[in-house]
């Protein structure tokens, strides 16, 4: 899907510009004419010398390069001649400067010039990276259409632990080939999925959770991005592979730390699938130290957690898509459809106990999809990669 397209790759200073090497052997590997332009930091970390002999193109980072002769980098040009520019690593500081239009290197020069697709992926310390201004910065630039390439969490240059490490070279490489695949039903839609349970704690050692493996919500994941969607995905403790070439995914424990992750995320999603299973209550208590086992009964209070369904049926944007599961054992349509009204969703996915294959710790699933125009659509057992094709066919008929 690269062969014969043109990038400019933007390489800024941070310790993970070394990679940025390893990115352009990626290109070159699928047939991408690559023009790397650096920052004057950038140089510091990684010689133009390699970039230019691995891009077979001189490196550009200044201006000008023979003043008297009028030999300059036209900005312009180069903005106009690239299909793709992808800025990896981008620094707080790039990301700061293209979120406010500061235009004081070639770098920023030709992102303002440029007419086509714009991917970052950021890469600094975790500190940097969760600070509200960088926080905001993104913001910004996903609203203007800016693709961001999620950091992941690891060790870091600091030698702290935390999200801030620039995604890897092949992941990098992944989200661009599926911008580039051929035009699927949901390209160009940001789509937040969550999947799994949530653990709320008793102690250091115990929590309440649910039955949920969270393949239900992987699996919506996979298909969505097949159908040319970027899917962000908010992740419960599960232990299934997740799928390769998601703009972003976020691990959470506790619904709380789901309510803010959602939160953060929502507003910038076009469509949101809530497939995770939240868990409705908590210890209203939490033990720092493990509660011993003592002779007798013993009570545990429990208080509600954040209804996030409902917080965002009542917050929800024009033109955003709300879509909501129910798991039910008893008046199963009844208790849907009114979850379904009450949460101001378009969609509901209905679901079982009492349907053999159904439900948590199974492959398979046999599932209601109910709409809010009244339409409803029953489905036979089937797996739960076929069920996500189903919703997600659902999902673009809705958009269209």
């Amino acid at each position: 899907m690269l062969r014969n397209k043109r990038i400019i790759l933007g390489v800024t200073g941070s310790i993970a510009a070394y990679k940025s090497s390893y990115i352009v052997r990626e290109f070159i590997k699928a047939g991408v004419e690559v023009k790397v332009i650096m920052t004057l930091a950038a140089r510091d970390f990684v010689t133009p010398l390699t970039l230019a002999t691995l891009s077979k193109h001189p490196v550009l980072y200044k201006f000008t390069e023979d003043a008297e002769a009028g030999d300059w980098n036209n900005h312009v040009d180069l903005g106009l001649w690239a299909d793709a520019m992808v800025i990896a690593p981008a620094s707080a500081n790039t990301l700061a400067k293209m979120a406010q239009g500061i235009c004081d290197n070639l770098l920023m020069a030709t992102f303002l010039s440029a007419r086509c697709p714009v991917f970052v992926a950021p890469a600094m310390d975790l500190d940097m990276y969760a600070h509200d201004s960088t926080t905001e910065n993104l913001k910004q630039l996903t609203e203007r259409g800016v693709h961001v390439i999620e950091p992941v969490e690891g060790e870091l240059a600091s030698g702290l632990e935390g999200k801030g490490r620039m995604a890897e070279p092949e992941t990098i490489l992944s989200q661009i080939t599926a911008f580039f695949s051929i035009p699927g039903p949901l390209r160009g839609k940001r789509v937040l999925i969550t999947a799994g349970p949530t653990h709320e704690p008793i102690d250091p050692v115990r929590f309440i959770a649910n039955r949920s493996t969270g393949r239900m919500g992987l699996a919506i994941a996979e298909v969505a991005r097949d159908m040319g969607a970027e899917v962000y995905l908010i992740n419960g403790p599960v232990n299934i592979p997740i799928p390769e070439g998601l703009a972003g995914v976020e691990y959470i424990e506790s619904a709380d730390d789901m309510f803010k992750a959602v939160m953060a995320q929502s507003d910038l999603s076009d469509i949101i699938i809530m497939s995770a299973a939240v868990a409705d209550y908590r210890p209203l208590n939490y033990s720092t130290s493990k509660v011993k086992k003592k002779e007798g009964e013993w009570s545990l209070s429990l208080e509600r957690t954040n209804d996030i369904l409902g917080h965002l049926g009542r917050h929800k944007k024009t033109g955003q898509m709300l879509v909501g599961f129910a798991l039910e054992t008893d008046n199963e349509m009844e208790n849907a459809e009114e979850k379904l009204k009450r949460k101001n969703l378009d969609m509901i996915v209905m679901n079982s106990l009492q349907d053999e294959g159904a439900g948590f710790g199974h492959d398979t699933n046999k599932v209601t999809f109910i709409f809010k125009d009244g339409r409803i659509e029953e489905s036979t057992l089937k797996s739960k990669l076929d069920v996500a094709r189903d919703l997600c066919r659902h999902i673009s008929n809705f958009i269209k």
